[in-house]
């Protein structure tokens, strides 16, 4: 009587739900890394030293100087009408105030100036949208420090009609008031997304592949969600700087406008590349180690050992 071997118990498929939470979790990350970028990004702005730091080299751009000059001396302007009247001093006094404030911004101090206007307008901007007042009320910053400086610098050069030049307190509207009551809303959502989203892009990526039946494919399609989701990033940037600079009514200042786009969102531009290159190259180690790595060898049964040959009997 032969003896049959064990049956072969079939292998178990993976439940319907594993799949589904393999596939879905992986995506679910990938779709939030962008967004939780964007949310930290933009959270990041909030804060006034950083702020500061990005826009301090614009200073030195010869495009937001010369925006810079052009509404300085505007301003100046406005505010001598009053004292100069519309008559032929105020057309004389015109030219020397704009060429004056175009020299005074190529100078140390108009950096200086700079930098502390950036400040004080972001930290009343910050305060505001962080105030839990009922009514929002308007963020407007004084500019007579500016003007102030304007003015020595004309009578250092022994410009006419410069000791008439009137430096007073003028407060700017920065925001309105409805606009700061919208953005405080935002800032708010802004918040709170800053934080959960990456947290839970990360939470989404680890049970994604925790799950999964083969993570090392789980790992590959990740690395080429995340390269994904960061040039959808970058793309996003893009799209945005066209349309930032599309809706300026003035468009002899865009130049300098896109300056500022540019220097505000280095830093994301920087994490969408970074998010390319580590996806790449995460699906890239991953692929080539389940192609290339080290292999289980198929472990094969020992043969059978040989019958004893029979020994001889006796003559």
């Amino acid at each position: 009587m032969t003896e049959r071997g064990p049956t072969p118990v079939p292998e178990r498929a993976p439940p319907r739900l594993r799949n589904a939470l393999s596939a879905v979790l992986p995506a679910l990350a990938c779709l939030l890394l962008p967004f939780g970028a964007l949310a930290s990004w933009a959270h990041g702005l909030t804060d006034t030293g950083r702020y500061v730091r990005a826009t301090a080299p614009l200073a030195a751009d010869p495009d937001v100087r010369r925006a810079a000059a052009d509404a300085i001396g505007d301003g100046i302007m406005r505010r001598a009408g009053h004292e100069l009247g519309s008559g032929p001093l105020r057309g004389a006094a015109g030219p020397f105030v704009h060429d004056a404030v175009r020299s005074f911004t190529r100078t140390e101090a108009f950096r200086t100036a700079w930098e502390t206007a950036n400040r004080t307008v972001h930290t009343a901007v910050v305060h505001a949208l962080r105030d839990d007042r009922a009514h929002a009320t308007a963020v407007t910053v004084d500019l007579a420090p500016v003007a102030a400086r304007v003015k020595r610098r004309l009578i250092e050069e022994h410009a006419p009609f410069a000791q008439h030049i009137p430096v007073t307190h003028t407060r700017v509207r920065v925001l309105p008031a409805a606009d700061v009551d919208r953005l405080r809303k935002g800032y708010r959502v802004l918040d709170t997304a800053a934080l959960w989203l990456p947290l839970t892009a990360a939470v989404f990526a680890v049970a994604g592949i925790a799950v999964a039946a083969c993570r090392r494919r789980a790992v590959t399609a990740l690395g080429l969600g995340t390269a994904l989701g960061g040039g959808l990033l970058f793309l996003a940037v893009a799209i945005g700087r066209r349309l930032t600079l599309a809706d300026l009514p003035d468009p002899l200042h865009r130049p300098a406008a896109g300056a500022v786009y540019d220097a505000l969102t280095e830093t994301l531009r920087t994490v969408s590349w970074l998010l390319i290159g580590l996806g790449l190259t995460v699906a890239l180690t991953s692929w080539l180690t389940g192609r290339y790595g080290p292999r289980r060898a198929t472990r094969r049964p020992d043969p059978a050992p040989a019958a004893p040959a029979p020994q001889p009997g006796p003559d």
